[in-house]
């Protein structure tokens, strides 16, 4: 009996370790890869975040303030609320100077102070914007430095179209859009269109470059094609570089441009024309008045409507401040009653077309602030804005066919955009 239960019992063993034997390969995987995911999701590894950072520098738990510079303020004041000692407002006025100049810190400039947040607020660095398109970095750890920083200028193409009720300055600043625009596009008919005998109605479309920073518009490019309808008449004007510089040209190819620019300053308001008898307001009695007077506010830039030399940069008695240019032995121009005249300009230098040479003001014989244009054509004075030029140089054989499909693009471009009126109409109808 005592035999018959060791061999059950014997048995019983057997087959246990049988059945363990068979089933152990199947459940080991599962044991081993509960395992493996156990491993796995202990030592997964959790990234930091991201440091934050304003101006290239980390701000993580510092203190940022922002302000504007006040009137007459300067950075020593600014530093010197921020714990900064006047030894290292010194210092850092040191190494500033082969990058900023001080002193050209203007008043309503934003500035920004990076700061440690301890008791004291103790200044890390101090950012200041001149403008939207740059900045200066000053830091102030241990290691004092200045850094200049022009930010990313993204460029892209704009389309608008107006239809001219008072004026074409008033247009455009209507739609929003910069002054920029409306100088550069009088330049480009300047000498096809009198812009100061504009009729009601006229209308226009241009395709122009925007420039912009963190998404706000910080100036003007290149206009690079126009449609302008004037007295029923229309013109187009064309953006192409054949390899001399920007010039704008015509359907046919024919520059739009002339030797000399025909206005001495952006675009602005003519106050007397030139003619052959008027009252003089200071002199009181009817004399010739052998110039064009555009009025403008004190300091507007005056600009040389050609290359050539100056022959005469001084003060009168009648003109006040005023310069002199002969652009070649047919044309001279002279420019009158200027504020200042600018630095560098003096007689026997050279100048080239659009540099400034001077500010609007009233010096001499004036009653108010305004430029007095004269011009000389073989040495006898003629009305500026009546003087015929001879055009720039046309497209050349050369580059023809390419403007050729340029013109064709543009063209098809200007097109498709409306204008104002049939806008409103294709809003009516959705």
């Amino acid at each position: 009996m005592i035999n018959k239960k060791r061999g059950f019992l014997g048995l019983g063993i057997i087959l246990t370790i049988a059945i363990t034997i068979y089933f152990l390969p199947k459940l080991a995987p599962q044991y081993r890869t509960e395992e493996l995911t156990t491993i796995v999701a202990d030592t997964v590894v959790v990234a930091p975040p991201e440091p934050k950072l304003l101006y290239g520098i980390v701000i993580d738990s510092m203190e940022v303030t922002e302000g504007k510079v006040k009137r007459n303020q300067n950075l020593s004041e600014i530093l010197y609320s921020y714990n900064v000692s006047y030894q290292k407002i010194h210092q850092l006025s040191q190494v500033s100077k082969p990058i900023f100049d001080l002193r050209k810190i203007a008043a309503h400039k934003k500035y920004t102070v990076i700061s440690y947040p301890d008791s004291l607020n103790t200044a890390k660095a101090l950012v200041y914007e001149p403008n939207m398109t740059e900045y200066i970095v000053f830091n102030l750890d241990d290691s004092i430095s200045v850094e200049h920083v022009e930010k990313d200028v993204l460029i892209s193409d704009k389309e608008i179209s107006g239809v001219i009720d008072a004026s074409l300055a008033v247009t455009i600043d209507e739609l929003g859009i910069s002054p920029q625009l409306t100088n550069d596009f009088v330049d480009v008919f300047a000498w096809q269109v009198d812009f100061f005998r504009l009729q009601k109605g006229d209308r226009f479309k241009v395709i122009y470059e925007e420039e912009s920073v963190d998404g706000q518009p910080v100036g003007i490019g290149q206009i690079k094609g126009i449609y302008f309808e004037h007295f029923n008449n229309a013109y187009y004007g064309f953006h192409y570089d054949q390899g001399s510089g920007t010039d704008y040209f015509d359907e046919e190819g024919n520059s739009l441009r002339k030797a000399l620019l025909k206005y001495p300053l952006e675009f602005t308001r003519i106050s007397s024309r030139y003619t052959g008898n008027r009252f003089h307001p200071v002199q009181k009695r009817w004399k010739a008045h052998r110039g064009t007077d555009f009025a403008a506010p004190k300091g507007t830039p005056i600009r040389s409507v050609g290359d050539g030399i100056i022959t005469e940069a001084k003060y009168g008695k009648y003109n006040g401040r005023y310069v002199k240019i002969r652009h070649n032995s047919t044309y001279t121009t002279q420019y009158l009653h200027m504020s200042g005249i600018a630095s560098g300009i003096r007689a026997g230098q050279k100048v080239r077309q659009g540099q400034t040479i001077g500010y609007v003001g009233s010096t001499g014989l004036a009653t108010g602030n305004h430029l007095c244009y004269r011009f000389w054509k073989n040495g006898v004075q003629i009305d500026a804005l009546r003087v015929k030029l001879p055009p720039s140089e046309p497209i050349s054989e050369d580059h023809f066919t390419a403007f050729e499909v340029a013109r064709d693009e543009m063209i098809q471009r200007l097109e498709v955009i409306p204008f104002p009126e049939e806008k409103s109409v294709l809003q009516a109808g959705l």
